[in-house]
């Protein structure tokens, strides 16, 4: 266990010795001959990938088709290229940023004297609607810019060349027209000279006049705006409303750490530059008959009440509404070079750069004010409206921009390149349709959906919309099962989402069930008798894990033990202040004999204390506490119901899985209570109780 938690290390990802002495240890398992690990959900590969660096062979596949982009490139192209991928990225790279450095610079243009932007600060902005007032509020969460000082070292000594860095507002009341809040940048001695933010669950409060402004009319005015991404100019170039620049981020020539200045007029005029761009590509588009993509994603975001949207309801319907007119102009020039590359691989892997520009580019990638970053719009499994959001310069060298991306997916092919043993084998497809034939896998491991915690293809399409555009004719890049579908398929997804159908039926609870146990009795098919299984799951709820654990029952499989592992970062967005759990649950499976027999009730329910007392006392050994010591408590207490095909009264009634899972959580909430409190006054709560 030592062994295999220091090679999960990234450090030692491509370390030889460990490379070596794993792969024998794999071998010595699996008598010389490595097996093939099959993952019907395959995702963004980490299962066959590590498969591969094992020395397994691996088969990968999925229905989303950025899942398979992915796979396509990390399992056959990069160990199939090897080594020497890596220089030719950054050659590749290094010319299209010059190329696109060109075309763009116009756009954002360096400050008179000499330094450089390198990310702009914006936020979106309402009208007041107080009577006599009208000032316009710029939306922000925080006026913080910048949370931690900036020194340098000088003889010796730490010299302080830069404190904190935050906003605060100055009331203007002109003699003609409404008040106006003037934004300045200055640096706080203390938190309490920073004022506190304008906006706070959708409740906007005025800086003039301190009215506040209901949650319904913040949506209505922005809704009004598509979003309000964008700023509104009159004819003759003055901003009149719509997004606000905040405050402008640079770098200067020999001054260590980042400065903060106020926006410019010229600032404004490289957007309004941006916008007229814009119109110019469309509108060639439309000349041209609009033959092709749209330049900018013109396809619909899901409907209102989808689960983790919420920018629909600030009338963002398309998903270029996510994004600026600025960022949609370098996002389709960058796009443009990619096309042009002549080598497929290069071309493939080059595309994922644009697609991180794509996650640090929209109006919902937040400026990290304690790290002084960019940071991607998805901190968790959601799109939720951002009030501010920082546009990072993509020519610049800075965090989130096209160069870093380059070198950063370089640096990964590098190592995959070396740590990888050989080719996968990548497949789009249904998990409960496989094309493997019978007996062909020794692995079969997964990390399925999570019933309805996750709305997987919906997320992927704010990376499919621009990838296509990168590139329009991959085979992948489509739905294969219906051609007309512009996004990524939906309607044979394994989720739990009653907002959705699957050929005329709701997406409820029973379907995820069945669906999942069609996925688990395609694996048990495909896998030797004496094969192994391992499922991956995480959810808060024993409803998920019922409708999961249902599927594996009837799809064949026993249960034989599940292992915590952490596999979320703590200092994750999802992670921070809540009560996300901190592990994975993998449930490991054998194939249920044919010849199995019944079980009896009386029998189960006598096994099942004493089992998961004794699976609970280990866990608390190794420091598993909380719900993760919970849930990782269902495989031994799960396999004693799942070895037998049903379970029976003495009257012959079936005994259901929900049934037993009562018993199940009832046994394990005496015993976690036993072991906190003690045995004898855990009892006697249990009596009063």
């Amino acid at each position: 266990l030592w062994f295999i938690g220091s090679f999960a290390d990234w450090n030692m990802a491509a370390d030889r010795t460990y490379l070596r002495v794993a792969r024998e240890l794999v071998r010595a398992a699996h008598a010389d001959d490595a097996p093939l690990v099959v993952d019907p959900f395959a995702g963004g590969g980490s299962i066959p990938l590590e498969a591969l660096r094992l020395g397994c062979e691996a088969f990968a596949s999925d229905l989303n088709p950025v899942a398979c982009l992915i796979l396509k490139v990390m399992l056959e192209e990069i160990p199939r290229r090897g080594p020497g991928l890596a220089d030719e990225l950054r050659r590749v790279g290094g010319e299209i940023k010059a190329a696109a450095e060109k075309e763009l610079a116009d756009l954002y243009p360096p400050d008179p004297d000499g330094a450089t932007p390198i990310a702009y600060l914006w936020a979106r902005t309402v009208r007041c609607e107080a009577p006599r007032c009208g000032a316009e509020i710029p939306l922000l969460k925080s006026f913080w810019l910048a949370k931690k000082q900036v020194f340098r070292r000088e003889n010796g000594r730490r010299i302080k060349i830069r404190g904190r860095q935050a906003l605060r507002c100055r009331v203007v009341r002109p003699a003609q027209g409404p008040p106006r809040a003037d934004l300045e940048v200055f640096e706080p001695t203390t938190d309490k000279d920073v004022p506190p933010g304008t906006v706070t669950r959708a409740k906007a409060a005025c800086p003039c006049c301190h009215v506040v402004l209901p949650p319904e009319r913040v949506r209505a005015q922005l809704a009004a705006q598509r979003g309000g991404a964008d700023a509104v100019f009159d004819e003759r170039g003055k901003r009149i409303g719509g997004a606000r620049l905040t405050a402008v981020v640079i770098l200067k020539e020999d001054e260590p750490g980042r400065r903060y200045r106020p926006p410019t007029d010229a600032d404004y005029a490289a957007v309004r530059a941006a916008q007229a761009r814009l119109a110019g590509m469309l509108d060639e588009w439309e000349r041209g008959g609009k033959q092709g993509l749209c330049p900018v994603p013109d396809e619909p975001l899901p409907p209102i009440g989808t689960l983790g949207f919420r920018v629909q309801r600030y009338g963002m319907f398309r998903w270029g509404d996510l994004f600026t007119a600025r960022s949609k102009v370098a996002l389709a020039t960058f796009n443009r070079f990619v096309r042009i590359i002549p080598e497929v691989t290069n071309r493939n892997i080059v595309s994922f750069a644009v697609s991180k520009q794509s996650d640090f580019n929209s109006s919902a990638s937040r400026w990290a004010n304690h790290k002084e970053g960019s940071a991607a719009t998805f901190g968790r499994h959601a799109l939720p409206m951002l009030w501010e959001w920082g546009e990072i310069v993509p020519i610049s060298d800075a965090s989130g921009a096209f160069d870093v991306a380059t070198d950063w997916l370089a640096n990964i092919v590098n190592v995959l390149a070396a740590a990888v043993g050989g080719l996968g084998q990548v497949q789009t497809g249904d998990a409960t349709r496989s094309d493997l034939p019978d007996q062909a896998a020794g692995v079969w491991f997964t990390d399925p959906p999570y019933y309805d915690a996750i709305p997987y293809s919906d997320l992927s399409d704010f990376f499919f919309v621009w990838l296509k555009r990168a590139l329009p004719d991959h085979p992948l890049l489509r739905d294969p099962f219906d051609p007309a579908n512009p996004l990524s398929p939906k309607t044979r997804e394994a989720v739990q989402d009653e907002t959705k159908t699957c050929e005329g039926r709701v997406k409820d609870r029973a379907f995820f069930e069945e669906t999942m146990g069609r996925a688990f009795a395609e694996g048990r098919r495909v896998l030797h008798e004496d094969g192994i299984g391992s499922v991956v799951f995480a959810h808060k709820t024993t409803e998920g894990w019922e409708a999961l654990l249902a599927g594996l029952i009837h799809g064949g499989w026993t249960i034989t033990g599940s292992w915590p592992i952490a596999t979320e970062r703590s200092s994750r967005l999802r992670a921070r202040d809540s009560a996300a759990l901190a592990t994975s649950v993998h449930l490991i499976c054998r194939p249920r004999p044919a010849d199995a027999p019944v079980g009896d009730w009386a029998d189960v329910l006598r096994e099942l204390p004493p089992r998961v007392g004794e699976w609970m006392e280990r866990l608390q050994g190794e420091g598993v506490r909380g719900a993760d010591l919970v849930f990782a408590c269902i495989g031994p207490a799960l396999e004693i119901f799942s070895r037998h095909p049903s379970v029976e009264t003495p009257d012959g009634r079936e005994v259901g899985l929900a049934e037993y899972l009562e018993r199940v959580w009832e046994v394990v909430g005496r015993t976690a209570l036993e072991n906190v409190l003690g045995a004898a006054e855990a009892r006697a709560r249990n009596g009063l109780a």
